[in-house]
C-alpha cells in the first residue's frame, strides 16, 4: 500500500488551524509530497503541483483531501454545542508515523509514568477492565467504560478525580476523547487529535479541545494541553520501529492494549497501511 492508493489519498487530513496559516504563499507536507498553500484573507487554496486539492474548514482547522473526497470530515457532535469553547492547541512535529501518534493517544497505561502528577500517579497504575470494539455500522473504533484516577485531569480540576473516558477513532489518523468534565457532571470534555502524515515517519499532530470551561484563560488551556503532548512526544519518538507493526504477533499485547489491537486490526480492514510496516513492505 502506498500513498497513491485510494484508502490513503481519499482521506481528509488536517493541515492545522486556519488562523495559523500565513497570508500569501506557504508550504506544508502531506503523504511525502509538498503542498502549496495560497491564502488571501479567509480564502485558502491548496495545490499539489499544478493540481488543485480539495479543501474545507472544520473545527477551526483547514482540511485537505488529496484524492477523491467521498465521506466528509469526521463528525464530532459536541463541537456544535454553543456553550463549548474551541481551543486550538497548535501543531507539533513528531518524528514518527501517524498511526504511532494515534496509538499513543489511545493508551492509558502510560499515564502514571509519563504524565506523573497530572494524568496519573503511583500507586494507581492499573488499567481497569474496559470495553473495546470495532463499530462497523459507523466504521469506527470505540473504547468505553474506561476510568483512571487522575491528580490533575484538566486545568479546571481541583484535586484528584476518578476520571471516565470514552475513545473514538473516527478516521485512520483522527481520534476523539470524551472525558469527565470537572465543571458539569452530566457532560463530557472533548479532546480531538488530528494527525497530518508528512511522510511515513514524520507527522504533525494537531490537538483541538471542545471544553465546558468559562473561567480558564485560553493561553493557560493551550499550555496545559501542550505540556501533556510534549511529554508524549519524548516517548513516541523513541518507540521502535517508527512504522506501526500490523503483522500478527509482531508485538505481544497486554489486556491494557485492547484498543491498540482493535485499531491495528481496523486499519488492516480499511486497507490503510501508510505509516505502517505493511505499507513499507508493499511499497518496497
Amino acid at each position: 500500500m502506498t500513498a497513491a492508493e485510494p484508502a490513503v489519498r481519499d482521506q481528509w487530513y488536517c493541515l492545522g488551524a486556519l488562523g495559523e496559516i500565513p497570508p500569501g504563499t506557504s508550504r506544508t507536507g502531506l503523504l511525502g509530497e509538498t503542498l502549496d498553500l495560497y491564502r488571501d484573507g479567509e480564502a485558502v487554496a491548496v495545490r499539489n503541483g499544478p493540481a488543485e486539492v480539495a479543501t474545507c474548514v472544520r473545527y477551526g482547522c483547514l482540511w485537505a483531501n488529496p484524492g477523491t473526497p467521498g465521506e466528509p470530515v469526521p463528525d464530532i457532535p459536541e463541537a456544535g454545542e454553543a456553550d463549548r469553547r474551541l481551543v486550538l492547541c497548535g501543531g507539533v512535529t513528531v518524528r514518527t508515523s501517524g498511526p504511532r501518534v494515534i496509538e499513543n493517544f489511545l493508551d492509558m497505561a502510560h499515564f502514571p509514568f509519563v504524565h506523573t502528577g497530572v494524568l496519573g500517579a503511583e500507586p494507581d497504575t492499573e488499567v481497569l477492565p474496559f470495553a473495546c470494539e470495532i463499530r462497523r455500522e459507523v466504521n469506527e473504533v470505540w473504547a468505553t467504560d474506561c476510568r483512571f484516577v487522575q491528580p490533575k485531569a484538566a486545568l479546571s480540576a481541583e484535586g484528584a478525580i476518578d476520571t471516565r473516558y470514552i475513545y473514538r477513532v473516527v478516521a485512520p489518523l483522527a481520534a476523539v476523547l470524551l472525558k469527565t468534565c470537572p465543571n458539569a457532571e452530566d457532560r463530557w470534555d472533548v479532546i480531538a487529535l488530528f494527525v497530518q502524515p508528512v511522510t511515513p515517519e514524520i507527522s504533525r499532530a494537531h490537538p483541538v479541545m471542545f471544553l465546558i470551561d468559562e473561567a480558564s484563560d485560553q493561553t493557560d488551556l493551550i499550555a496545559f494541553q501542550q505540556l501533556i503532548f510534549l511529554q508524549d512526544r519524548i516517548i513516541i519518538e523513541n518507540q521502535r520501529p517508527k512504522l506501526l507493526p500490523l503483522e500478527p504477533r509482531s508485538e505481544i499485547p497486554t489486556r491494557a492494549d485492547a484498543t491498540s489491537v482493535a485499531y491495528r486490526r481496523w486499519l488492516k480492514e480499511c486497507g490503510y497501511t501508510y505509516g505502517t510496516s505493511l505499507g513499507a513492505a508493499e511499497a518496497g
